[in-house]
């Protein structure tokens, strides 16, 4: 998807910041319950962080900044939490 098509579609905005807000609020609840599993999700705070601006700095979501997170970041962390997933018995 082009980030004009991305930008101009309100709804797929909508599903893609929710997934970042849920994969961000694991994110924070892992930290305090299983911190040693976060060692090995790469950025796990800045994660968290993007969570947080697309909580409380709605008004400030750059749709460029977004779409380049799905496409550069999201194939690493779904890497990452597959191996994860791996090593549970």
């Amino acid at each position: 998807m082009s980030l004009n098509e991305y930008s101009t579609s309100s709804m797929v905005k909508a599903a893609v910041e929710r997934k970042f807000l849920v994969i961000g609020e694991a994110m924070m609840r892992m930290k305090r319950e299983y911190p040693e599993i976060l060692e090995h999700i790469t950025d796990y705070e800045k994660i968290i962080g993007f969570r947080n601006v697309l909580v409380h700095g709605y008004d400030i979501i750059d749709d460029a900044t977004v779409l380049s997170a799905v496409r550069d970041s999201m194939p690493t962390l779904r890497q990452e939490v597959e191996e994860i997933l791996r090593k549970i018995p």
